[in-house]
């Protein structure tokens, strides 16, 4: 069984979009190993998106980041990286499939609702970030 870090973005939880985000994973045969609701701090959230610090963008997504309460998932199945990826659909939503959660729900390139890992190495550090072992339920 293949795992993943979802994070459901500050947008995403003010909007009231946790129950849709999830719908969304369930229905897809993909279940949550671990959940929890979080309020990054401006070190933690530096501290996670550390790989972006040289980009013109990372003020700004630490900004938004620590801007409200996000909701952080370990997620588990199979292929659980690449069909999370499709569900959430493109970062950019305008360029997002019909029917993913970005294409439905973001309102920026920023405000995109949601955060997966690329591969199995960042989901990997990614989980381990948020959650430790006891918190993870398989």
């Amino acid at each position: 069984m293949e795992r993943t870090l979802s994070i459901i973005k500050p947008d995403g939880v003010k909007r009231g979009l946790i129950g849709d985000v999830i719908k969304r994973f369930e229905s897809n045969t993909i279940r949550i190993a671990a959940m929890k609701m979080v309020h990054l701090t401006q070190s933690q959230a530096e501290g996670f998106y550390a790989v972006h610090k040289e980009r013109p963008f990372f003020n700004s997504l630490v900004a938004f980041m620590t801007s409200g309460p996000i909701v952080v998932m370990v997620l588990e199945g199979e292929d659980v990286i690449a069909k999370n990826r499709t569900i959430m659909g493109a970062t950019n939503y305008k360029e997002a499939a019909e029917g993913t959660i970005r294409r439905d729900f973001a309102t920026d390139i920023e405000k995109n609702v949601v955060h997966g890992s690329d591969a199995i190495e960042t989901a990997n550090v990614e989980i381990n970030y948020f959650f430790n072992t006891f918190e993870i339920i398989s």
